[in-house]
């Protein structure tokens, strides 16, 4: 049976529930420790293949398409594929993307839109190659493209390679994010970054993966981020003030990845919904600062998927 000539799929947010940086290689990427769960927030995917050989990006796209990560993994999968002779005709497709998740929040937007551009190419080009392979060829375009093709729960150690599937009972979420894009690569090259911090290692993320609300580690981006961009700094604030409210601790709120989306860990869903509902009043209520206010920052109530 021929492969099919079109999919579509939901393509999910991430959340760090905590993320170390535990060194530094020689040719510059950073070793990171941490914990990756997917969330509801999600992009909408839908590709279409043919044999013109051309590659085309529609839909949401605020970006030159040559940049575009789903696009970079469209050509990244026909040039292995080319070079390791699976081609028997021209491959080529149309990528449709309708986003939802904010770009540069520290959320994996564009890492989940090329991981999923993987997986769909990978079966609508008749390729069949298995998930490590994918996941070789991803994590040349970021570190999160691993945890995206595994599609589960994971304890992610290295550059993103190293992946250990891992149940986390932690299950809703507030997340917030600030009308402010945060460039990775600022964060991670700042001087002040903490590179140092020693692993915790798995035993002890298992140990606190039944907890309902997650306060393990912190996220070493976090200082940084905030420092940069004030509303990041603002807006953690403000979640720490309604998790004050609701007796839940401080350390369960933090900042994604590089930020500026930050979250609070929730017993269940109707903390979660009075969380939500209690930070959107205080934002209300904030001073337009234009350098710190929050004013226009999103607030979802969000599910871990897995």
């Amino acid at each position: 049976m021929p492969p099919p000539l079109q999919a579509s799929v939901q393509v999910p947010a991430k959340l760090n529930l905590f993320l170390h940086v535990t060194g530094q290689r020689s040719d510059g990427y950073h070793l990171l420790e941490s914990v990756f769960v997917a969330i509801d927030w999600c992009d909408q995917l839908e590709i279409t293949v043919d044999k013109s050989g051309r590659i085309e990006r529609e839909g949401d796209i605020a970006w030159p398409v040559q940049k575009d990560l789903a696009v970079r993994a469209a050509e990244a999968l026909r040039d292995y594929a080319r070079e390791h002779g699976r081609l028997s005709s021209p491959l080529g497709c149309r990528i449709w993307l309708q986003k939802s998740i904010p770009h540069g929040a520290g959320l994996g937007g564009g890492s989940a839109d090329a991981a999923y551009t993987l997986l769909l190419l990978n079966r609508l080009w008749g390729l069949h190659y298995p998930r490590d392979t994918l996941q070789a060829i991803g994590l040349g375009l970021g570190a999160d493209l691993p945890f995206f093709l595994a599609e589960q729960s994971a304890y992610v150690r290295g550059i993103g390679e190293d992946i250990t599937p891992i149940a986390v009972a932690s299950r809703w979420f507030v997340v917030a994010v600030p009308p402010v894009t945060v460039p990775t690569a600022a964060v991670f090259q700042d001087p002040l970054l903490s590179r140092s911090t020693p692993a915790i290692g798995l035993s002890a993320v298992e140990d606190c993966a039944d907890a309902a609300i997650w306060t393990l580690g912190r996220n070493d981006l976090e200082p940084v981020a905030c420092r940069q961009y004030p509303m990041v700094a603002t807006l953690l604030e403000a979640l720490r003030s309604v998790a004050e409210q609701l007796g839940l601790p401080r350390g369960a709120c933090r900042m994604s990845g590089s930020g500026g989306a930050v979250f609070i860990s929730c017993s269940g869903q109707d903390q979660a919904t009075t969380a939500a509902r209690l930070l959107r009043k205080l934002l209300g209520d904030t001073p337009e600062d234009p350098t710190q206010s929050c004013a226009g920052s999103i607030v979802r109530v969000c599910q871990n998927l897995f």
